[in-house]
């Protein structure tokens, strides 16, 4: 209601409402005691309250009634609208009786509501009307009456919805036969209501002026109007006719009203409309009364005639009929010649003012009741109103409209004919008139519709034909009044005009083309109106499925039949027609063709010579050529021939035209537009007498030089039309026709393969057209040309095709390619049976292989491909649908499949080829799966030809190279003692997929689409071992790319296409069982061994499932004996997934075959080899007490037979079998030190000591042979096996030093411990020596990686005490000892070897000198004076050298990526190597720095500065630090909610590599950055502060995230832990605010300084503010204050080292040493040296670096204090 948004008074916490008003009133019983109803007044405003003591009306009442009702009274209309629906649900759910209590009270609302000015209102309440109807029923009976006048007036609101639910109401209150009754008996009562209506009430008394608008008052007035005289008319054509009598007496008082009548010309177009259909409704039911009103009822009607109001005019016009129709003296009450007629024709000549539809086909009746007195004369008369309309004609407005300008014209014709038809007094007048008509009104229409394009598709030419017909019928027609001759002279003059007027076009050089074309089609319309299609009318379409049967084939070819019928009766139409129209017609043709063949030939006119084939097209008669003959022949018989005039004296004059002109037309090059005389053309061969006069016609034009784009012209008309078909058929099959296009299709085919100029695109995509049309097109499933020249064809452009493809470049086959293309396309889908020629299927296989192949080898385009892909798909596709109904073998699916084997087998392909010849071969499937019922036949014969045999699956295997074997064997997880076999080419270099990935994968994928598609069941075993077999093969594929250490980028690309294109196990396993599958892969597994027993493992992991025929293998005696290779590889790849009962029993059956070995099944895999490889694989992680029982039999083994270890020999002759024994017993022993065992005695211990050395000596001795695979695994498990018993003793727990023999561990350490790394330290130097670049996943890296791994272990003394040969630099500056220096300079250059396991070892090594070395220069450091120059001193040279190389690489590397983005390091590359041993060689180069003092960092750092080492890390490390260092690895620490990141988390650098390698680099870059802020913060400081301000913003956010608070926790802990003690001075620290507090006292001076660490931490300034402090001066305190915060800031150390200097500054101080009195301090910054050098005049002492930098600054030598000169 209003006010919603408006502030509300205090406490008003709700919006009125007046629904809840009313509910409120409801409530208060006391006061409202009851309600009383009303009549149907509309003074009174609603449902009020009762006086009080009226209970009894109140108790019929329903409450909730009560409530609605008064809601209803409102204002406002959504309270309204509620109201009305909660009325009608009320009604329709309430029972019967309560509702009949509302009835009394509803004809006063209802009657009231049913205005309502809203719409929606007045919906609502018809709606609810017609519940309440339904409910009550018969009971509405005596309210009927007073409702009865509104509801009539309801069902004609001009709101439809209202007006149609109040007819529902109406239709559901009485049925339709006893509807008049019902208005019959409230006939009274509704006139009453409709006069008041009409005649008294006005916008005031419907509304209440003072709460409605004026606009909305008159609104609602002018409804009710409207709706009140259509509520009477309502109620004339629905009363019964008895009772119009009575109502007669009713109307006479309401049409003797002024004011009724005035509604005629009322300014609201609705209700001017109501009113004329009231008044046709009066003349239609009451006519007398009509009759008696006449005065008044004609000038209202006939008056308004020019109403040009859209809403009036339909209305309107039907009264004016109605009236003319009803009143005869109609015209004596107006006065026509002024008052109508004049009107009429300023309508007319406006077109009807854009109405013409509605006006105009009420013209006619009009016009035929005009009477002659007011028609006179009748010449004018007619004159006047055939002009206006032709004026009306050429207005825009009806111009424009197609439907405005078909209703003029057809009105035109109607009352022309009407106006022929109609006598005159006297002939002459009639002959006068006649030809005013036909001269003045119907030639000039015609002229006006040919010149305008927009009017030449209407009906005029239709009506004419139509008028003409009559004329022609009554002029037949011999009469006694001389009719005949009347019409035959109006016939004559019509084409007489007719004739002059097209002349008068025609006959004119630059005649409008347009224009002369609707000459030609009124020509053909008038000739024949049933042949030229008729406008307006729509096209029948027909559709035909390709699969119809035989019986819907006759049907269509009934079809064609019927149209020849239809055609050949059109011409005995022609023939029977009369004379009157055929001759004069054929003489205007006549006529207009002489005209045009003149101009023509003397003036070249286009225009004229595509008339005449227009005119031909439709006139090809003998007596039209002979007419062009006659009028030709002089200007053509210069250029006749001899022959041809001979020729053409036989012939009819249609040939004779054809070779004198029409073939001379047809030579001539220039012209680019033929169509139309391909039309002359087929008017000749019309003309023709036999089929074989034309086929000799089609012939000679063939053989002549003509362009091939009308030949093409010629078969498209054809194609088009079935009559000009039969004209052309016999040439269509001819031979002459068919070697000329086998000779086109050869042309063309090598104009676009040879590398020559081709002839331009539009002439040779013409000709292609041509090719496509002769193929595709079949009339009759025939070919239009002959099947032997369509196969000759086909063969040509298979050829072609075979070209293209072995061409090495595009050239210009790319154009020839696509053409062929779109023919083969246009072939292929729309000739039935097409591919059961041997051509078509090889046309198609050629198609095929070209998308099969990849675009660098074919060399087309995209869109080439994707045309070609269509173009065989479709081939494909009819192939299946004709295969489906024949029984024949396809060539194409057979040739198809050899060649896809050959492809996927010869190892000539690469991941690119491969996907595409799978996408090709997954196509080619999906189409053979849609030949329903024999698709699985097809699909499963496709993928049979496809599979290789066994021996073939075996050749694909060999040639896999073995480089596989060697990570299984490191790893222990398979033992060989043989040699391995098969291919031994090197993966390195390969761009070419191995033949066995590709046909897995295509296999693969041709099988997971034949599940999808369930085209196998499962009970189909053959299919479904045919399909194990083949995922077999590709899990082995996998397995074999899976076992590489490094597979190249080729595999990984292929195995991202399998995962892209779905061809996985996953997928597998979702789309079939299984289990029979992993049992093939067991069987394979137990036959084979090696990589199918590893494949059998991964299958395991997936399924997490071991069938019980695989536990059978150890079940029993039987299955374990022989124990074969494939058993011992299969049950060492089972061991991992068996439960612990099951794998003692393995082990138990080991060992008992163990104790029962003779000495030569030692090495056999029957033996203890065999035995020792599976103890090995089920002990790795379980121990049994049987271990030292194993260790006493291999001891027995040793002292019966010591030639089978392997100790301190030369490995070149033994056989492999003993290296593997060997290899088995070294990995046994580590189990005795890994599980706690029964305490081991002196000779075991021994015997493991001295085997082990015994071992090493043999891999010391033998490191030549490391290229052969078991010796490199034998030097690799020895150097585990020392690996393992260092890390024992290195920190034995109490426990286990009590187990041990007493003297073993002080042995280890003299003894065995020196032995080994006496010989791995050497052995690792001769081994890099050897090898420059072992490259990751050679065979040397392995022993490097153990060899690494076990000198980890070694000790600084050891290292101290190495037996290397000495190795010098020439030039090299150095402090250390000759032994140490040689040790770095062996050690520090293999940070630069490219192998990970060398640099971690090396970088451990080195790491235990690194805190010895600085000692060395701190030793030196007092040789160096204080000299003025700044001094710097280099870290160990050995180290540095290599950094200068490192640089210089990594330079090369990274300077393109921008500082502050992430260099992602792929893994064990070079480069990997490169930036791990750079980081490492920093590492090394910080450790030293930390352990060197303060005096020797500054000059170390002096270093770094000159050589822009630091500089270049910090760049380099902002550039390998990830953007978010989260460390996503295992965390020893219990989880808490801080995130782990590189910088929280340490770095472990195992030479294993056990991390995550990809993100080792970043880690060690946090790490590095990490220790460069701890122990160079001054250096970093003075970096950033000298970025750019990009780097530096870079920098700071990085370091302020992720390092500050790190670094900050870190230094305030250290300060709380710290155990150096300051005299005098005591520190505390408090982490939360990143602040340190030091107290300083001295005797009564006591300062306590307040130290704040920044947010950025160490990169801004640490400020330093004053606490407390007594007894020292203001200068001095702040000097002291500066002294501090330059400490800090400036020098390369931690808080306490800071204040540590600052100490010993101020200690100096109060010493009595003087200040230098240029940077205030007793101590330097920097070098910490002491004010020394005095000037000789003021006798002040400064520092020396002071001194050189005031010189240096201010280009001065003057003392600073008193100017003198220094010296």
């Amino acid at each position: 209601m209003g006010g919603k948004n408006k502030q509300r008074t205090k406490g008003n916490l709700r919006p009125s409402s007046s629904g809840r008003a009313a509910e409120l009133l409801a409530k208060e019983r006391g006061t409202v005691p009851g309600f009383i109803g009303f009549g149907t007044s509309q003074s009174d405003l609603g449902y009020v309250p009762a006086i009080q003591g009226a209970e009894e009306i109140d108790s019929l009442v329903d409450a909730d009634f009560r409530m609605v009702l008064r809601k209803l009274s409102k204002r406002d209309i959504t309270t309204k609208l509620k109201a009305m629906q909660e009325f009608g649900t009320m009604c329709k759910e309430r029972e019967a009786e309560v509702v009949k209590g509302v009835l009394p009270y509803w004809p006063r609302i209802y009657c009231k509501i049913s205005l309502d000015h809203d719409r929606r209102v007045r919906e609502a309440t018809q709606q609810s009307f017609e519940q309440l109807i339904l409910k009550v029923k018969k009971h509405l009976a005596p309210y009927l009456k007073s409702i009865m006048g509104y509801w009539l007036i309801a069902q004609c609101d001009t709101y439809s919805p209202a007006a149609s639910a109040a007819k529902v109401a109406f239709e559901k209150a009485f049925p339709s036969s006893k509807q008049p009754e019902a208005l019959a008996f409230c006939k009274d009562e509704i006139l009453n209501v409709l006069q008041d209506h009409l005649l008294k009430e006005t916008p005031d008394t419907l509304s209440d002026p003072q709460t409605v608008p004026e606009e909305e008052r008159e609104a609602k007035f002018f409804r009710i109007l409207t709706c009140s005289l259509l509520a009477l008319k309502t109620l004339l054509s629905m009363l019964p006719k008895k009772e119009m009598h009575s109502l007669e007496e009713k109307l006479m008082s309401l049409l003797s009203q002024n004011k009724f009548w005035k509604y005629s010309k009322h300014s609201v177009p609705q209700v001017r409309s109501a009113f004329f259909e009231l008044a046709s409704a009066l003349c239609q039911y009451l006519p007398e009364l009509v009759k008696a009103e006449a005065p008044r009822v004609c000038p209202a009607v006939l008056l308004g005639i020019d109403d040009s109001d859209a809403v009036v005019c339909p209305a309107l016009w039907e009264a004016v009929l109605y009236v003319i129709a009803t009143v005869e003296d109609c015209w004596s009450h107006v006065n026509a010649r002024k008052g109508v007629l004049p009107k009429l024709w300023t309508v007319l000549r406006e077109g009807g003012r854009g109405l013409a539809t509605v006006i105009y086909p009420n013209l006619l009746p009009f016009f035929s009741k005009v009477p002659p007195g007011i028609a006179e004369p009748k010449l004018e008369y007619f004159r006047t109103f055939f002009s206006s309309i032709i004026q009306g004609l050429s207005s825009e407005r009806a111009i424009a409209s197609p439907s405005e300008s078909s209703a003029i014209i057809i009105a035109f014709m109607e009352c022309l004919r009407f106006a022929i038809l109609q006598k005159a007094d006297e002939e002459d007048d009639q002959r006068q008139i006649h030809q005013m008509l036909i001269y003045d009104q119907l030639i000039p229409l015609i002229d006006a519709v040919l010149k305008e394009p927009r009017l030449q598709n209407g009906p005029l030419f239709y009506q004419i034909a139509e008028t003409l017909r009559s004329w022609e019928a009554k002029a037949e027609l011999s009469n006694d009044d001389s009719t005949d001759e009347v019409f035959q002279k109006l016939l004559s003059n019509f084409w007489d005009h007719l004739l002059k007027k097209c002349v008068l076009h025609v006959d004119t050089l630059d005649a409008d083309e347009k224009l002369l074309f609707a000459i030609s089609g009124m020509l053909e319309i008038l000739q024949n109106p049933k042949s030229a299609t008729k406008p307006n009318n729509r096209k029948s379409l027909k559709i035909r499925f390709t699969d119809e049967d035989e019986s819907e084939r006759n049907t269509e070819n009934g079809k064609v039949t019927e149209v020849r019928n239809s055609h050949s009766e059109i011409q005995a139409d022609l023939q029977h027609s009369s004379l009157l129209r055929k001759e004069p017609l054929e003489n205007l043709v006549c006529n207009l063709a002489e005209l045009s063949i003149v101009y023509v030939n003397e003036q070249k006119s286009e225009q004229h010579l595509k008339f005449l084939s227009a005119l031909l097209n439709s006139f090809s008669s003998n007596r039209v050529f002979q007419v062009l003959l006659e009028q030709g022949n002089d200007a053509s018989s210069a250029q006749t021939e001899s022959q041809k005039e001979t020729k053409a004296h036989h012939e009819s004059p249609s040939v004779q035209f054809l070779y004198l002109n029409l073939i001379t037309w047809l030579k001539e090059d220039w012209r680019k537009d033929t169509h139309f005389l391909v039309d002359i053309l087929y008017s000749v061969l019309n003309c023709c007498n036999s089929n074989d006069e034309r086929k000799i016609i089609l012939d000679d034009l063939t053989k002549m030089d003509l362009k091939w784009s009308i030949f093409l012209q010629i078969i498209q008309e054809a194609c088009s039309n079935t009559t000009k078909l039969c004209l052309v058929s016999d040439w269509l099959k001819g031979d002459t026709l068919g070697e000329r296009l086998v000779t086109l299709a050869d042309d063309l085919c090598h104009l676009g393969l040879k590398p020559i100029a081709t002839p331009s695109e539009s002439s040779s995509s013409e000709r292609w057209t041509l090719l496509s049309l002769v193929l595709s097109q079949h009339i009759k499933n025939e070919s239009l040309i002959g099947e032997a020249f369509v196969e000759r064809i086909i063969d040509k452009l298979q050829a072609a095709l075979s070209k293209a493809k072995d061409l090495s470049e595009a050239g210009n086959s790319e154009l020839s390619v696509s053409f062929i293309c779109d023919v083969a396309s246009s072939f292929f889908s729309s000739v039935k049976g097409c591919l059961l020629m041997p051509s078509s299927e090889d046309l198609l296989l050629t198609i095929f292989q070209l998308c099969a192949q990849k675009q660098d080898a074919t060399h087309l385009t995209d869109l080439l491909v994707c045309k070609l892909k269509h173009t065989w798909m479709s081939g494909v596709h009819s192939l299946v649908h004709q295969l489906r109904n024949m029984q024949k073998q396809s060539t194409f699916l057979h040739k198809s499949a050899l060649w896809v084997k050959n492809q996927i087998q010869s190892s000539s392909l690469d991941v690119k080829s491969l996907q595409v010849l799978i996408s090709a071969v997954s196509d080619l499937l999906s189409k053979l799966m849609e030949a329903d019922g024999q698709s699985g036949y097809l699909v499963g014969a496709y993928i049979e030809h496809i599979t290789p045999s066994k021996a073939e699956w075996g050749k694909l295997q060999e040639s896999l190279p073995t480089e596989w074997m060697h990570k299984p064997l490191l790893e222990g997880r398979l033992t060989m003692n043989c040699e391995p076999l098969g291919s031994c080419v090197k993966l390195c270099g390969t761009t070419k997929l191995p033949g066995h990935l590709c046909t897995s994968a295509l296999l693969s994928k041709m099988v997971l689409l034949v599940l999808e598609n369930g085209l196998v069941h499962g009970n189909d075993d053959t299919e479904r071992k045919k399909i194990d077999n083949i995922i077999a093969e590709l899990l082995y594929s996998l397995q074999w790319i899976e076992e590489l250490e490094n597979p190249p980028d080729l595999l990984l690309e292929y195995l991202h296409m399998l995962e892209e294109m779905h061809i996985t196990y996953d997928k597998f396993s979702t789309l079939s069982n299984t289990t029979s599958l992993q049992q093939t892969i067991f069987d394979r597994s137990e036959e084979h061994g090696r990589l199918w027993s590893l494949t059998m493992a991964k299958v395991i992991r997936a399924e997490n499932t071991v069938s019980c025929e695989m536990k059978q293998l150890f079940k029993t005696t039987e299955g374990f004996v022989p124990l074969t290779e494939g058993k011992l590889h299969t049950l060492q790849c089972l061991s991992p997934f068996l439960i612990e009962e099951e794998k003692n029993e393995l082990v138990f059956h080991c060992v008992a075959k163990l104790m029962t070995c003779t000495q030569t099944e030692l090495s056999s895999t029957d033996g203890a080899f065999g035995c020792l490889s599976i103890l090995n694989s089920c002990l790795d992680d379980r121990s049994i007490d049987l271990l030292p029982g194993i260790l006493k039999i291999i001891m027995s083994w040793k002292n019966d037979n010591e030639d089978s270890f392997l100790f301190s020999c030369n490995l070149k002759e033994t056989s492999a079998q003993l290296l593997g024994f060997n290899i088995e017993m070294m990995r046994y022993l580590p189990l005795l030190l890994k599980y706690p065992t029964a305490p081991l005695t002196d000779k075991e211990w021994d015997f493991i000591m001295c085997s082990m050395l015994a071992w090493l000596e043999t891999t010391s001795e033998n490191h030549a042979l490391y290229h052969v695979p078991l010796v490199q695994i034998f030097a690799c498990v020895s150097c585990d096996l020392a690996s393992a018993l260092s890390a024992y003793f290195e920190a034995p727990s109490p426990e286990t030093i009590e187990n041990l023999p007493v003297n073993l561990i002080s042995e280890w350490k003299e003894f065995f411990s020196e032995g080994i790394h006496n010989l791995l330290l050497p052995l690792l130097v001769k081994v890099t020596g050897e090898t420059k670049n072992a490259s990751e996943g050679s065979f040397q890296n392995s022993v490097l990686t153990s060899l690494g791994e076990a000198l980890t272990y070694i000790s600084k003394d050891q290292l101290l005490n190495h037996k290397l040969p000495a190795k010098f630099v020439a030039g090299q500056k150095t402090n250390l000892p000759d032994k140490l220096q040689t040790l770095l300079n062996t050690l520090s250059p293999l940070l630069l070897f490219r192998a990970r396991p060398v640099q971690i070892s090396v970088y451990h090594m080195l790491y235990k000198l690194m805190p010895e070395l600085p000692t060395f220069d701190d030793k030196d450091l007092k040789s160096y004076g204080d000299e003025e120059e700044e001094l710097a001193l280099s870290p160990p040279a050995a180290l540095m050298s290599v950094l200068a190389t490192q640089e210089l690489l990594l330079e090369n590397i990274l300077e393109c990526i921008p500082v502050g983005e992430f260099a992602v390091i792929q893994p064990l590359s070079d480069e990997f190597c490169l930036v791990l041993g750079y980081l490492l060689t920093w590492k090394l180069t910080l450790a030293f720095f930390k352990a060197a003092s303060s005096q020797l960092r500054v000059l170390y750092s002096q270093y770094l500065r000159r050589t822009k080492s630091l500089n270049k890390l910090l760049y380099h490390l902002f550039r390998l630090m990830p953007e978010n260092p989260v460390f996503s690895g295992p965390t020893s620490e219990v989880p808490n909610k801080d995130t782990k990141t590189f910088f929280t988390e340490e770095l472990h650098l195992d030479v294993k590599g056990t991390g995550v390698l990809s993100s080792q680099i970043p880690h060690l870059a946090c790490s590095v950055y990490h220790i460069t802020l701890k122990d160079l913060p001054a250096m970093v400081r003075l970096w950033w502060n000298s970025c750019e301000k990009r780097v530096f913003n870079v920098v700071d956010k990085f370091t302020s995230k992720y390092v500050s608070s790190v670094l900050s926790s870190q230094e305030i802990s250290s300060v709380q832990n710290s155990t150096q003690l300051l005299n005098g001075i005591t520190v505390k620290a408090r982490s939360a605010a990143r602040e340190v507090i030091a107290t300083y006292s001295v005797d009564d001076i006591f300062i306590e300084l307040i130290i704040q660490l920044p947010s950025n931490y160490p990169l801004g300034s640490i400020t330093v503010e004053s606490g407390k402090r007594v007894g020292v001066a203001v200068q001095q305190w702040r000097n002291w204050m500066l002294q501090l915060s330059t400490y800090l800031t400036h020098q390369n150390g931690s808080i306490m080292e800071g204040l540590t200097l600052w100490k010993n500054n101020v200690d100096k101080r109060f010493e009595g040493i003087e200040d230098c009195m240029i940077c205030f301090s007793v101590i330097h910054g920097s070098n910490y040296s002491l004010p020394k050098k005095a000037c000789r005049t003021c006798k002040k002492k400064f520092h020396s670096a002071c001194l050189y930098k005031w010189f240096t600054s201010s280009n001065k030598s003057t003392c600073p204090l008193c100017r003198e000169t220094f010296f």
